[in-house]
């Protein structure tokens, strides 16, 4: 039975850490290489479904490549949900707005 010297164990104990692989890192990398590849084969299908329309112009080409990760609206996205509220942050106004007619510092209207 033999002994190994401490410095030996040391380097030994160096060698596997600088092995470990860092699986965060590595499926960050994956993760990134998929959706590359995926909005590669997006764009050559719109290329391809481009050039089959004929299009006029390239600029027609361009966007349609630029919008093909686009997604159509659904029934729900399409009915909406009632009355749509443009500004959030403006309460709703129960009095109509003064016109320039009624406004105070505009002169009165014969």
């Amino acid at each position: 039975m033999s002994r190994c010297p401490v410095g030996e164990v040391q380097e030994v104990q160096e060698d596997v850490q600088e092995e470990l692989i860092d699986f965060r890192s590595l499926d960050r990398e994956l993760l990134a290489a998929v959706r590359e590849d995926q909005k590669g084969r997006r764009e050559n299908a719109a290329k391809l479904r481009a050039t089959s329309q004929r299009l006029a112009t390239y600029e027609e080409f361009r966007d349609i490549v630029l919008a093909c990760h686009l997604k159509p609206l659904d029934q729900k996205e399409k009915r909406g949900t009632g009355r749509q509220t443009w500004n959030p942050w403006c309460p709703l106004a129960t009095t109509p707005h003064p016109s320039p007619s009624n406004h105070p510092s505009s002169p009165p209207v014969p």
